[in-house]
């Protein structure tokens, strides 16, 4: 595996983490859903990195709205 990845990968969930208190109604499932999504894109080809981590971001943070909203 790619050592470069992993170090950009465990920089941006180290920046993600340190956001999530600046804006935690936003980043709710939205990290978790990006880093998932990010290791996905990375096996599926070169380039799928960024896509899988803006949709594991936006699925992330629906699941979370709907669980949030169904806990209501």
């Amino acid at each position: 595996m790619n050592t470069v990845f992993l170090r950009r990968a465990l920089a941006a969930a180290f920046a993600a983490t340190l956001l999530a208190d600046a804006a935690p109604a936003f980043s709710k499932g939205a990290v978790k859903g990006a880093v998932i999504g990010a290791a996905a894109g990375h096996f599926v080809g070169n380039g799928h990195a960024k896509a899988g981590a803006v949709a594991g971001a936006v699925a992330g943070h629906h699941h979370a709205a709907k669980k949030a909203a169904k806990a209501k």
